[in-house]
């Protein structure tokens, strides 16, 4: 017996068709005017599969380095050194839907948003990293200072590898750099 195909987008394709849909309806109309139901019905897909991806609008955006970011947490926690960890967010993550939002963020009207987004990021990062470092006998005043140097030398990198003034450079390459300077 042959299992009957399914049907509707293959699962692999609906995060980025609606990633896509979302940036071209930010682009359109503005961050603050698209609702979900807009984006849903732009990619062509349920409001429910929307939340099996995402769980807020603004998820549509940082989806690819929250992803990142996560992983680089778990090799932390793994016993990773900690510049090799952070430096780690950049592998494998192209420019999507948060690239261009950064890119385009005042058409979009997403600027403070970003801000507020990029500084929740940071911080969840900045715990990790602050986390690691106490448990390998840094002083916990120390450790915050440091992690939140390294994890702003995160964002920073990705900012500057979005909106190009990384001159081109590959994220990896940025964020080596900007890890160096901390």
């Amino acid at each position: 017996m042959t299992p009957e195909p399914r049907s509707g987008r293959p699962r692999a394709s609906s995060r980025e068709v609606l990633a896509e849909a979302a940036c071209e309806l930010f682009l359109e109309q503005g961050y603050d005017a698209t609702s979900v139901s807009d984006i849903t019905r732009r990619a062509g897909v349920s409001r429910s599969s929307f939340f099996n991806y995402f769980s807020a609008k603004s998820d549509v955006l940082w989806s690819g380095l929250d992803e990142q970011m996560d992983a680089a947490a778990r090799r932390l926690r793994d016993g990773m050194a900690v510049e090799i960890a952070l430096a780690s967010v950049g592998e494998g993550l192209a420019p999507d839907a948060l690239a261009l939002a950064i890119t385009n963020a005042e058409a979009m009207g997403i600027a403070a948003e970003l801000d507020r987004d990029r500084a929740v990021r940071q911080f969840r990062l900045q715990r990790e990293v602050a986390a690691r470092l106490v448990r390998e006998g840094l002083p916990a005043l120390s450790a915050e200072v440091r992690a939140g140097a390294l994890s702003a030398a995160v964002l920073a990198a990705v900012w500057a590898w979005a909106d190009r003034t990384g001159s081109g450079r590959p994220l990896g390459e940025i964020l080596s750099e900007a890890i160096a300077l901390v």
